[in-house]
């Protein structure tokens, strides 16, 4: 597939408009954040596009305009596809592993609860940077859509719980769209079950409220903490799909597209 530049992105981003609040925010996203890139099957009148941000990656148009090579750059992502699209997936990777999962939308104000005696709650600023590279490779993903630690702690779309300059939870805006924000947050083990995470959701749905956007919410089935928060926090079910995470390449003669 050839990548596209934004001015040409911009010129296709219709394409994914009409879709749901986490795909229309992701989308959004990399056109107005840097990360991320758009690819299609041909530059001019394109046939399928495909846009791809922290190993997320999203499918529209006809998969008979590519071969399975040209999927290859997208190993280890969560595709989400038109059903049309999963005999190529399946071709292009040694597995094509289905996850159900539920998406939400803020509905319900709920108070900020008060965080423990030395714990601060507050936005993210440049100089945060390191406390959340402090957080290890394991959490990585969690600013892996704003480039990285520097890139989200200068984003203003964050919020944290620090003791001090550690951070104990983060929430923030994983993916900004023009209307939806999707949001994601993580609590380091030891400080669970303390109302961290659900501090930090509700002063950043404020925060995205005070912009005229809604926040919104996604997450597997099977993920019972994360449903539970999403609830608590005042989400309400929207919609349930399914994501498929793919494997590594085929091993098969590279063909040509369509």
């Amino acid at each position: 597939m050839i990548k596209l530049s934004p001015r040409q992105a911009a010129a296709v981003s219709h394409w994914f408009a009409a879709g749901p609040p986490g795909t229309t925010a992701l989308a959004e996203h990399t056109l107005t954040s840097g990360a991320g890139r758009w690819w299609a099957d041909r530059p001019v009148d394109p046939r399928t596009i495909a846009v791809a941000c922290a190993d997320h990656l999203l499918l529209r148009g006809e998969p008979t305009a590519l071969a399975p090579l040209a999927l290859a750059p997208f190993a280890a992502h969560h595709v989400q596809a038109p059903a049309r699209f999963l005999p190529l997936l399946a071709c292009a990777f040694d597995r094509l592993v289905p996850w159900e999962r539920m998406g939400y939308v803020h509905r319900v104000p709920v108070a900020c609860p008060h965080p423990p005696r030395g714990v601060t709650v507050r936005r993210l600023t440049p100089d945060d940077a390191p406390a959340i590279a402090a957080l290890g490779t394991e959490s990585a993903w969690i600013h892996s859509s704003w480039g990285g630690p520097a890139g989200l702690s200068a984003s203003g779309h964050g919020w944290a719980a620090f003791d001090r300059h550690r951070v104990l939870a983060l929430a923030c805006t994983y993916f900004r769209g023009s209307r939806y924000e999707d949001i994601v947050c993580l609590t380091v083990p030891e400080h669970r079950r303390q109302r961290l995470a659900l501090a930090c959701v509700t002063a950043l749905c404020r925060d995205i409220a005070a912009r005229g956007h809604t926040p919104s919410w996604t997450c597997s089935r099977d993920n019972r903490p994360s449903r539970l928060l999403a609830w608590t926090a005042g989400f309400r079910l929207e919609h349930e799909y399914v994501h498929h995470l793919t494997g590594q390449p085929a091993t098969r003669a590279p063909g040509l597209a369509a």
